[in-house]
């Protein structure tokens, strides 16, 4: 079941105190034992090809899920201009207003929270308080930017060294944004497994003669998502 929403509600008063559009799909079935709330990426909103690929193959395996745009996107839909997202800690108001709402739509689903690239950035800069608010049961990150492409000296990680809420990062091996040579060398935090996808880009994709496709990863990247998801819906 899909249900697509605009609604329009007041943004934190930490960012603003004018209402802020928010453009959101809910996803898969609605009694799953658990939902994912999933944020998208810089430049494309959630019914990007990627974000409807992988919300399909994890809704086939039983997970709930909440898609949304931050308002910067949402107001594209609009006639808005196109303007580049605000600094990421910007957006933790509104994560944090997009789950209080979830949650009270579902209050017998474990929440688990996350995004694609800079989605699951924000995600994870609110991921310890919400956990620790016993709000939800673990992060996932599809695409982890631990840096700007080209800049691996500044890395964008160092909330995840003492992280104590479960986490799961899916990431190419050839990310730009963060690679599997460079990510194993970094120091972080135990409760953070890499589930990392076959010569993949930052979308999964792999070399042509690589022998992988994008097709077999999306997959993969969703039995991580989903196995992730399993183990950490039962008790605390």
């Amino acid at each position: 079941m899909k249900r697509v929403q605009k609604v329009t509600r007041s943004a934190s008063t930490e960012t603003a105190t004018e209402a802020k559009p928010v453009f959101r799909i809910d996803n898969g079935i609605s009694a799953a034992k658990a939902r994912l709330v999933l944020a998208h990426g810089a430049g494309a909103g959630i019914t990007s090809l990627y974000m409807e690929a992988i919300a399909a193959l994890l809704s086939e395996r039983g997970i709930a899920l909440t898609l949304f745009e931050f308002a910067y996107m949402a107001s594209r839909r609009d006639g808005g201009a196109k303007r580049p997202p605000p600094k990421a800690e910007k957006l933790i108001p509104e994560f944090r207003d997009v789950i209080t709402t979830v949650a009270s739509e579902n209050p017998r689903q474990k929440l688990f929270i996350g995004g694609k690239s800079m989605g699951g950035r924000v995600a994870s800069m609110l991921a310890e308080e919400l956990y620790e608010q016993n709000a939800i049961r673990g992060l996932v990150c599809l695409g982890y930017p631990f840096h700007a492409p080209g800049t691996p000296d500044k890395l964008r990680a160092e909330h995840l060294t003492k992280l104590r809420c479960p986490a799961l990062i899916v990431q190419g091996e050839r990310d730009p944004f963060g690679n599997r040579s460079e990510i194993e060398k970094i120091r972080l935090s135990k409760q953070i497994t890499f589930a990392w996808m076959s010569d993949g880009d930052h979308d999964f994709g792999p070399r042509g003669n690589s022998g992988f496709t994008r097709k077999g990863n999306l997959a993969a990247a969703a039995d991580a998502v989903a196995a992730f998801i399993a183990k950490h819906s039962g008790p605390r």
